[in-house]
């Protein structure tokens, strides 16, 4: 079986799951858009997904990111940021990324709109949101009860588009308790930003718990990929 063949397998299996998930939680499965992370692969690999009909492309880290964006610059695809964001690195994240979903705290906020405004270009964000229980620190996200402002601020920087938000079940969560609590923050957020609506939330492991709750977007990676190579 060649590399395409493989892709191309693990693809349908995907969809198929996505598609089964929404049919159960009474969803159409065109509602729910699939992100490829390619976070350690070749770009030789985004060449094979390109062909077989992936148009969003998820990465986690700036360097690998970037580089990569570059090599396939001929390709239409659209360039999701996923990965922690440092501050010293988003305005360069803004000069490629189509679409960064990580973002989390206000300081990102005019970074990224000078990356946007040096590359003449409209960013779309989202807001990474923690999903850790109450009482527990917040390892990745902001805070529910700093999103109001976050969100503000975003939508009043011109470079910058509020599309929705984002979210990770906690490993050591039942991802439905998890993406339950999400659910409610977004109701929350909706009201005041009715425009956001995209969910970016679930994974290869718990992509059916995020449809469930409403996610327009799931980010997979090892189903589709594999098993990811060593980190070099």
């Amino acid at each position: 079986m060649t590399r395409a063949d493989e892709l191309r397998a693990h693809l349908a299996a995907v969809r198929d799951r996505i598609a089964r998930a929404a049919t159960d939680a009474g969803r159409a499965a065109n509602e729910v858009a699939l992100t490829v992370v390619t976070k350690y692969f070749p770009a030789s690999d985004v060449r094979l997904l390109a062909g077989l009909g992936v148009t969003d492309v998820g990465e986690n880290r700036h360097q690998e990111a970037e580089a990569k964006a570059a090599e396939c610059a001929d390709l239409d695809l659209r360039w999701h940021f996923i990965g922690g964001l440092q501050s010293n690195k988003a305005a360069a994240v803004a000069r490629y990324a189509d679409v960064v979903e990580s973002v989390d705290r206000v300081a990102l906020v005019p970074r990224l709109a000078r990356g946007a405004a040096d590359a003449g270009r409209v960013v779309d964000v989202l807001l990474q949101v923690s999903l850790d229980p109450p009482g527990r620190d917040h390892r990745a996200g902001a805070d529910p009860a700093s999103l109001a402002a976050l969100a503000d601020e975003v939508a009043r920087t011109p470079e910058l588009r509020l599309r929705g938000l984002m979210a990770v079940a906690p490993l050591d969560d039942d991802p439905a308790l998890a993406f339950a609590r999400l659910a409610g923050i977004r109701a929350d957020f909706l009201a005041r930003h009715p425009d956001a609506t995209v969910l970016s939330a679930g994974m290869s492991g718990d992509l059916e718990a995020a449809v469930t709750v409403g996610a327009t977007h799931v980010r997979i990676g090892s189903a589709v990929l594999g098993t990811r190579p060593t980190v070099q």
